[in-house]
C-alpha cells in the first residue's frame, strides 16, 4: 500500500532529506546539485512547500521510516504543469510509489484546470521512461542537453488531462 500526501510546512526537514537523497542517488537526473541544496535553510524548503504541488510517498513495507519518494508539479503556463523532482528511493522501487506520485501530480494539475502535464527524462533512463509510458505519457520529440554535462540528452514527454 502506498500513501501519498501533499507536503505541509512541518514537512520541510523530511522534504530536505528526500531531496538531498535524490541528488546523491541520481545527480545526472536533476538540474540542481547536492552541493547547492545542502546549504539551503528552512526558509528555502518552506518556500518550496508554500508554492504547492510537492508530494511525498510512503511505502511502509519498503522503508521503515521516512518517505519512499517525492514528486512536484510546477505550473509552467495556465494550461501546463511540469512534473519535476521525481524520485523514488532504490529500496522502494517496484512497490507502486512512482505511479502513486505521478497520479498525485496529475490530480493536482487537473484541480488547476491544466490541459496537460509535461516532463523531461534522461533518454537513457529506460526504467523512468517505462514508468512514464505506463502512466500515459508519450514522447514529444523534444530534446535538450541533460542536466549534467557531459551526459545523455533529456527527452520531453507529455500527457493530456
Amino acid at each position: 500500500m502506498v500513501l501519498v500526501r501533499e507536503t505541509v510546512m512541518a514537512d520541510w526537514p523530511t522534504l530536505r532529506d528526500i531531496r538531498l537523497a535524490a541528488l546523491q542517488d541520481a545527480p545526472e537526473a536533476f538540474s540542481s546539485t547536492y552541493a547547492d541544496q545542502v546549504r539551503f535553510g528552512p526558509e528555502q524548503w518552506q518556500q518550496r512547500i508554500a508554492r504547492g504541488g510537492t508530494f511525498l510517498a510512503f511505502v511502509p513495507e519498503a522503508i521503515a521510516a521516512g518517505p519512499a519518494g517525492m514528486a512536484c508539479g510546477y505550473p509552467r503556463a495556465p494550461s501546463l504543469v511540469e512534473l519535476i523532482s521525481m524520485f523514488v528511493r532504490p529500496q522502494a522501487r517496484g512497490h507502486g510509489a512512482g505511479e502513486a506520485l505521478i497520479d498525485a501530480v496529475l490530480g493536482w494539475a487537473r484541480a488547476r484546470e491544466a490541459a496537460s502535464v509535461h516532463l523531461w527524462v534522461i533518454e537513457t533512463n529506460g526504467a523512468a521512461r517505462g514508468l512514464y509510458e505506463r502512466c500515459g505519457f508519450t514522447a514529444t520529440g523534444e530534446r535538450q542537453p541533460g542536466a549534467s554535462r557531459p551526459g545523455p540528452d533529456e527527452v520531453g514527454m507529455t500527457r493530456p488531462l
